[in-house]
């Protein structure tokens, strides 16, 4: 049996209570049509729907959220699909995040899981999504990889009319919800505009990437290199740039890629990376002795604060990801328990840390 809610709608304007019932009189309908319209579902006619909105729209009627979820007796299931990680990247904190989302929301029957994938592997994303599909969730957070795969994992949501958000990347051609997050091409023109604003005639730039252009893996990067060389031809500044490719997890790697490039380009004196390891391009720096002239990095991990505040790091760009966590968990209750409009795009500030300002970066998530 249905149940239902004698105090459910409030007329800001009025300050008065709305029952399912007055609301129905009011549009001279069915109380179960009145019902159907607001929780959207079951057929009714289009006539109908019209009659029972003016109504609401006169009253200005704002949904009891409370009512709703502590009515609801099922439980829903919220599937989180984010990549693997360690101990204080970048990732936990969008973590921190959902956890904080779901104990919120918990006391409605929300119900948070994780689904992780391994970042630069096509097989274990495509893997995730495939189980993804085969246990159906209420509704599904992604940090998106692989556009191609993403594609086909959104368009099999979409036959299955479950709902998804994305989070850090934004994926077009789908049918999100929402996406949360930075605009990653607006970020890398801003990286550019602060490490080339003093650009000196014999400056070079290194551009250290995680992959090549191409790599299937890096949707971020590229978008970020994208938005840093449109800074450049809208400029037409003249300078030369190196690409720089950089291994994950390989400390011997890259010592030896760095080695190579700065004897071969001494004037590569300004550098961006354009993910959240500035930390190892700033650690080589240290133990060879070199300053740069500029250094931006992403993402406010530890280890990249503590070289911002010695100095190799001279500029840190965060995009609040625990925020980012929250905000997906939130979007989906809002759509799937509450039947609340959820903003097409919520884009996330573009915080620029010096060392001058570091200290206040508790702020940034809070």
């Amino acid at each position: 049996m249905q149940r239902r809610f004698i105090i459910f709608f409030i007329s800001v304007m009025e300050n008065k209570t709305y029952t399912i019932k007055d609301i129905a009189r009011m549009a001279g309908v069915s109380a179960g049509t009145v019902d159907r319209v607001l929780h959207q579902r079951g057929n009714v006619s289009e006539s109908k729907r019209r009659q029972v909105q003016k109504v609401l729209d006169e009253i200005d009627y704002q949904p009891n959220v409370f009512a709703i979820g502590l009515a609801a007796k099922r439980p829903y299931r919220f599937v989180c699909l984010i990549p693997a990680h360690k101990e204080q990247d970048y990732w936990q904190a969008v973590t921190r995040g959902i956890n904080r989302a779901s104990t919120e929301f918990n006391p409605f029957n929300v119900g948070v899981e994780y689904l992780y994938y391994d970042h630069a592997d096509q097989a274990s994303y495509q893997a995730c999504c495939r189980q993804l599909l085969d246990d159906p969730a209420d509704g599904v957070l992604i940090a998106p990889n692989f556009q191609e795969d993403t594609w086909k994992l959104t368009a099999a949501l979409d036959q299955k009319q479950i709902p998804y958000v994305l989070i850090d990347v934004n994926i077009e051609r789908t049918h999100s919800i929402g996406y949360i997050g930075q605009n990653s091409h607006v970020s890398g023109y801003i990286a550019a505009k602060m490490l080339l604003r003093s650009l000196e005639p014999g400056d070079e730039v290194a551009l250290f990437l995680s992959g090549n252009r191409s790599c299937a893996s890096e949707v971020q990067m590229q978008r970020r290199l994208e938005g840093f060389m449109s800074y450049l031809e809208e400029h037409r500044l003249k300078v030369a740039v190196h690409e720089v490719v950089m291994q994950p997890d390989s400390d011997e790697a890259n010592l030896h890629t760095l080695d190579e490039f700065f004897a071969a380009h001494p004037e590569a004196v300004r550098g961006v990376v354009f993910n959240s390891r500035v930390y190892q391009v700033a650690s080589y720096l240290r133990l060879r002795g070199r300053k740069m002239k500029g250094m931006v990095g992403y993402d406010l991990l530890e280890r990249n604060i503590d070289f911002l505040q010695s100095g190799e790091v001279d500029w840190l760009i965060g995009q609040r990801p625990a925020l980012q966590g929250y905000c997906g968990v939130t979007a989906l209750c809002h759509h799937v328990v509450f039947k609340k409009p959820v903003p097409e795009k919520q884009y996330m500030p573009i915080d620029i840390l010096m060392k001058e300002n570091v200290e206040y970066r508790w702020m940034l998530d809070n």
